[in-house]
């Protein structure tokens, strides 16, 4: 059998790993059953006297990605005490990931951060009252701006928090305390698709809904494993009734690639010049919808010549992809009458990935595949409500998707929030890795960390953590004190988590969901809303957010502020709407009557741009800033370990159920030819080495990883000591997935 032939035979291994992968995601079809209501805390909050059921049930969605999947919550006296996932919501449709299912039972972790703690002077974390830490707080970051300034406070956020927190930590940093600085861990998994959207279509828009995923005939997935970062978007693929071709390009052989119809395991970092070469075959075969780029896209002809030198020869040489498999993928877009791409982490954190996000997106352009169903340049977000930050943190955009240089922007939000226009900043914030450099070089001397933990989190984490030691006053208001960043904190804040407060997230198909109040808080731990108001008060610019007495004020406020974008939701009532129609998506403006569950942009062929034409983007590919060497001779690749991890591990590392689904034990992914070569053995520990740090993991010998190359889950706190910190120039995002290392047999005194 030829190649191609094998390509094309596969409809019967896609159908049994559907259903093998399918069977793992916990599924529930049907009527409530006493039985799993009652469970003894495999998956609630504690088990319910026999013959009792929880008296009332109300929803809301998930928060850990940006799936945005519905749980049912079941009360018994107004408390929380199991879940189960939604059946009618258009999202999940009764299904949820173990992540989901365990929601509830970490919000019990016995550390639980429940006083505010202050460190003394001895060096010791002692418990203080709200009145005291508030003190601190607010005397502290004033002495820093008397000092230094008023630009030399910062604070880093998160993409976990409800909109209305995140808009009300923004504008009370930004506005009320006279912070320039701000920046989201959004930077780390969602800035290259912000750009690239911002720059291509005129407005950070996912065109997609989550229907696409089976109205499609052929899916191309790249640099994404769906199965186990998304896996109940995978389960839409495996709904999908027209047999879809499955294109996943990723150096892995991940669950994804294996359950693909064609598997395109390129070098790492070639993505840019297949995606330019796919482009190039395209063009020159004729097979592009010249109607649609004649008449909503620009730049074409710049780009035709510049993808004319990625020829399949070049693209071979570069990417390891032979000719006839690229012309194969070709041939393959051209016949699909419904073509979606999909991109997420493996592109985003790239050295270059908002170009190669732009080749994607010029890809759907130029095939005429955006605005249909099955259809679009397609970015799948990560975090809950990394979408909720990217219009209304404050941090990239001025609330609402505004400009903070757009003197008109300033006005119109000065005007909607009551507030003197002359406190809004006229020039951007500072990107994450900026406020780092800040740090380092006394430009910052105070930070206020919210709900996100960077000294795991951050590229090149030994040189993090120096750097924050050179602070004079670093805040941390989290869920728990344990975390890497609040070890470090001069104060801890308590903040109450998912299901201990309300507001709205948006998902990765643009819409609105709500959250609840489903249990309380422990001890003296406050939501983030709650602190933020207590922090005003305390600043002494209460009066400023004078009618945000409640998070649904402050989603009040942000319809408002959306009026006339892109993002416009003035049409949105209140929550109790939102909770009815099973979520928005994103534009609902005033006097929209749509009921419809499932809705896509640019159906009308229009983009954002003044010209209503969406831009063709390009540049040449980049050197790899690190490759490997005589003195590293691997490539380390890093990502999602299981779909029961979530990021640091703050919150799943909490849930028994959880634990029990993926090793404890950090691990590196290794080819055998690699292990024989180095004299490793599996499941022995070794030690992999960067010009950063080293690590000591145990050895998992697979022939899913290329020889060359290792692969480390991201979720294990010394994965980010191996990193290199570089960057997309564009973005600023963080390029996590390669670096140059060594692998060897680890010595008996690093084990243990």
């Amino acid at each position: 059998m030829s190649s191609i032939d094998s390509m094309t035979d596969s409809t019967t291994k896609l159908s049994a790993l559907r259903e093998t992968i399918g069977s793992a995601l916990f599924q529930r079809q049907g009527p409530l059953s006493e039985e799993l209501v009652r469970a003894p805390g495999r998956f609630g909050l504690g088990q319910l006297p026999r013959g009792k059921v929880p008296d009332a049930t109300t929803s809301m969605v998930c928060g850990y990605c940006a799936t945005g999947c519905a749980l049912n919550i079941h009360l018994q006296d107004g408390e929380a005490v199991n879940l189960t996932p939604a059946v009618d919501y258009p999202v999940n449709t009764g299904m949820a990931c173990p992540k989901g299912w365990e929601a509830l039972s970490v919000l019990q972790s016995s550390d639980r951060g429940t006083t505010p703690l202050m460190r003394d002077d001895q060096g010791r974390m002692v418990p203080v009252k709200w009145d005291r830490a508030m003190q601190e707080f607010c005397d502290r970051f004033k002495q820093v701006q008397e000092r230094y300034g008023k630009e030399s406070v910062a604070f880093l956020s998160t993409g976990q928090i409800p909109s209305e927190e995140m808009a009300y930590l923004g504008s009370l940093a930004k506005f009320g305390m006279g912070m320039l600085h701000g920046d989201g861990n959004t930077r780390q998994c969602m800035a290259t698709a912000v750009v690239a959207y911002k720059q291509a279509f005129g407005f950070d828009a996912p065109p997609y809904t989550y229907q696409d995923f089976e109205e499609s005939d052929v899916i191309v997935l790249v640099g994404s494993n769906l199965c186990i970062a998304h896996p109940i978007m995978w389960q839409r693929i495996c709904r999908n009734p027209h047999d879809p071709e499955i294109v996943v390009i990723d150096p892995r052989t991940t669950e994804t690639a294996v359950a693909a119809t064609q598997h395109l395991a390129l070098q790492p970092k070639s993505d840019l010049a297949l995606l330019y070469g796919l482009a190039h075959i395209l063009i020159a075969e004729g097979w592009i919808d010249t109607d649609f780029i004649r008449s909503h896209t620009k730049d074409f002809d710049d780009f035709a010549r510049h993808v004319e030198s990625f020829t399949p020869e070049r693209v071979e040489q570069e990417s390891g992809i032979t000719k006839e498999r690229l012309h194969y993928v070709a041939r393959t877009i051209h016949k699909g009458k419904r073509v979606s791409f999909w991109w997420t982490m493996g592109v985003n954190q790239s050295y270059q990935g908002v170009r190669t996000a732009q080749a994607i997106i010029n890809l759907a352009l130029i095939t005429g595949n955006i605005g249909r169903p099955g259809t679009g340049a397609n970015s799948i977000t990560g975090q809950c409500n990394a979408m909720g930050s990217r219009l209304f943190s404050n941090t990239t955009n001025l609330l609402g998707g505004h400009d903070f240089q757009n003197q008109e922007h300033r006005e119109k939000v000065a005007r909607i929030l009551g507030i003197d226009e002359t406190v809004i900043p006229t020039e951007n914030s500072w990107s994450y890795d900026r406020i780092i450099e800040g740090i380092l070089r006394d430009e910052i001397k105070g930070l206020w960390v919210v709900c996100t933990n960077p000294s795991h989190s951050w590229i090149n984490q030994n040189t993090f953590d120096e750097i924050l030691d050179r602070l004079d006053f670093l805040v941390v208001q989290d869920m728990y004190p344990t975390t890497e960043t609040a070890q470090q904190a001069d104060l801890f804040l308590p903040a109450a988590g998912w299901g201990e407060k309300e507001g709205t997230f948006i998902n990765s198909e643009r819409r609105i969901g709500v959250i609840k109040k489903v249990a309380k808080a422990p001890g003296e731990a406050l939501s983030d809303f709650s602190i933020f108001r207590l922090v005003a008060h305390y600043w002494g610019c209460e009066e400023m957010f004078a009618n945000w007495k409640s998070p649904e004020d402050v989603f009040q406020s942000l319809k408002e502020l959306t009026r006339g974008q892109p993002c416009d939701i003035t049409g949105i009532d209140n929550y109790p709407m939102l909770d009815e129609r099973g979520g928005i998506q994103w534009p609902y403006p005033e006097g929209c009557e749509t009921t419809d569950s499932q809705r896509r942009l640019f159906a009308d062929g229009r983009f954002y741009h003044a010209d209503g034409r969406a831009r063709l983007l390009f540049d040449s590919p980049r050197e790899m800033p690190e490759p490997p060497n005589d003195r590293y001779p691997y490539l380390l690749l890093t990502g999602r370990g299981t779909a029961s991890q979530w990021h640091t591990q703050t919150r799943t590392s909490k849930s028994s159920v959880l634990r029990g689904l993926y090793p404890q034990d950090s691990y590196v992914e290794i080819h055998p030819d690699d292990a024989r070569r180095e004299g490793i053995r599996p499941n022995t520990w070794v030690q992999v080495e960067s010009q950063r740090g080293s690590v000591t993991v145990k050895a998992f010998v697979t022939p899913t990883i290329q020889a060359g190359q290792l692969f480390i889950p991201m979720h294990y706190n010394s994965t980010n000591q191996l990193t290199l910190a570089h960057f997309d120039p564009h973005s600023r995002q963080p390029s996590f997935k390669n670096c140059a290392v060594r692998i060897s047999p680890a010595h008996p005194s690093l084990i243990g």
